[in-house]
C-alpha cells in the first residue's frame, strides 16, 4: 500500500504515492521527481496514518480546544469592553442626577434665603403712624411694607375682591369689615384696638390670618380661586 504526504500529514492510498515536494515540482512545471526520490520524501514526512487512532483523535480534540479557548478568549474581552462601556454610561449619569440635585438644592436655598431676607425685611403695624384717614395708595404703600414681597401679589389680590383697599368697608348683611373682610370685624382687636380705623392692624391680623390657616397669602389666594371666599 502507498502514502500521500500533504504538510507533513500522511494518508494511505491504494493506488499511488505522492509527496508535497512532487506536487510542488509538478505545478512549477519542474520534470517530476524520480520514484526513489518520492519514497525517499514519503520515509521522512510525518505520516497521519503512523500517528496512532487515538493519538489522532487527541490532536483533533487539542485543535478543537485551542479554537474554543481562543473564542472563550474573545468573548471574555468584549463582555469585559461591554462592561467598562455601561460603568462609564451608569458613572456619566450618576455624575450628572447628583449635579442636577446640587443644582435644584442651591436653588432652594437661594429661594429661602431671599424668602427669610424679605420676611426680615417687613415692618410691624406698630412702626405706622395713626392717621385720621388714608387713601388707597397710602393703604398700599403700608401693605408692601409688610407683606413679603414674594406674597404682596397674592396678599392684594384677595384685597381687591374683598374690599376693593377700603379699609372701611363693611358688608351690610354679614358685618365683615375692613380690607379682607374679617367676619366679625372685631376678631381683628387681636391685632390692635385700633382694627376699625388703621389699615396696619387690618393687615397685620390678614396677614397672620392667611399665614395660619392657608400657610401663606398665595395658598389663601389658590383658596380663594376654587371657592370664591377664604
Amino acid at each position: 500500500m502507498s502514502r500521500i504526504s500533504v504538510r507533513g500529514f500522511a494518508v494511505a492510498s491504494a493506488t499511488a504515492v505522492t509527496t508535497v515536494g512532487a506536487v510542488v515540482g509538478v505545478a512549477s512545471g519542474n520534470a517530476q521527481p524520480s520514484g526513489d526520490n518520492l519514497e525517499a520524501t514519503a520515509a521522512d514526512a510525518t505520516l497521519l496514518a503512523d500517528i496512532p487512532v487515538g493519538q489522532q483523535a487527541q490532536i483533533q480534540v487539542s485543535s478543537l480546544t485551542q479554537q474554543a479557548d481562543a473564542q472563550a478568549a474573545a468573548a471574555d474581552a468584549a463582555a469585559k469592553k461591554s462592561a467598562e462601556e455601561a460603568a462609564r454610561i451608569q458613572a456619566a449619569k450618576t455624575a450628572k442626577a447628583k449635579k442636577e440635585a446640587a443644582e435644584e438644592q442651591a436653588e432652594r436655598e437661594a429661594e429661602e434665603k431671599a424668602a427669610r431676607a424679605s420676611r426680615d425685611s417687613v415692618r410691624d403695624a406698630s412702626s405706622f403712624s395713626a392717621k385720621s384717614s388714608y387713601s388707597v395708595a397710602e393703604v398700599q404703600a403700608i401693605a408692601r411694607q409688610m407683606v413679603p414681597g414674594d406674597q404682596f401679589q397674592c396678599f392684594s389680590n384677595i384685597v381687591d375682591h374683598e374690599s376693593t383697599w377700603n379699609y372701611q368697608a363693611q358688608n351690610p348683611s354679614s358685618g365683615a369689615y375692613g380690607l379682607v373682610q374679617a367676619l366679625p370685624g372685631s376678631k381683628m382687636s387681636s391685632a390692635g384696638a385700633d382694627w376699625q380705623t388703621n389699615p396696619a392692624t387690618q393687615i397685620k391680623w390678614g396677614l397672620n390670618y392667611m399665614n395660619e390657616r392657608y400657610g401663606s397669602p398665595c395658598g389663601a389666594w389658590s383658596f380663594w380661586q376654587a371657592n370664591n371666599w377664604y
